[in-house]
């Protein structure tokens, strides 16, 4: 999957920061903003990690569930829980959303710069090299947008 995409998602958060407080329990414990709170963690965090790994380290691993992930292009829903790290604070602004959309942008256009064996490790799948991150990352944040999109109902038809 190309950046553009993601790039196109980050711009569709951006219009639903003004539904931060909107919630709808028959969806989601978590409100519109904890949505795009945390899936700008997981950004941030995975590109960091790209960054920072030893592309020698690098280990392939089957995963049936990855496998599934990529085939299928969906996350069920409630199917596993967001590691600590990535479960973000109470209470975030719109301002500190838009800056985290915008610094997530920018970080996304130096995947492609970075070494081909730099990689993150899933909680479920193991090792994610550079090529399949931004595959996940569009995944992810398409889950997370969907389930935005179904608290707001009618609010952004």
């Amino acid at each position: 999957m190309k950046a553009e995409v993601l790039q196109a998602q980050l711009k569709e958060m951006q219009d639903y920061i003004k539904y931060n407080t909107q919630q709808n329990s028959e969806v989601s414990g978590a409100p519109v903003g904890w949505h795009l709170a945390h899936n700008l963690k997981v950004i941030h965090s995975i590109l960091g990690s790209l960054d920072i790994s030893d592309p020698a380290r690098y280990q392939w691993k089957f995963s049936w569930k990855k496998e599934l992930v990529y085939l299928t292009g969906k996350i069920p829903r409630g199917k596993a829980r967001a590691p600590k790290k990535v479960i973000p604070e109470e209470n975030i602004s719109a301002e500190e959303l838009q800056d985290q959309i915008s610094r997530a942008s920018r970080k996304i256009t130096g995947i492609p710069k970075l070494a081909k064996n730099a990689f993150f490790e899933h909680p479920y799948f193991g090792h994610i090299k550079r090529d399949e991150t931004t595959k996940f990352l569009v995944i992810h944040t398409e889950h997370h947008l969907k389930i935005i999109r179904d608290i707001l109902g009618e609010k952004v038809n």
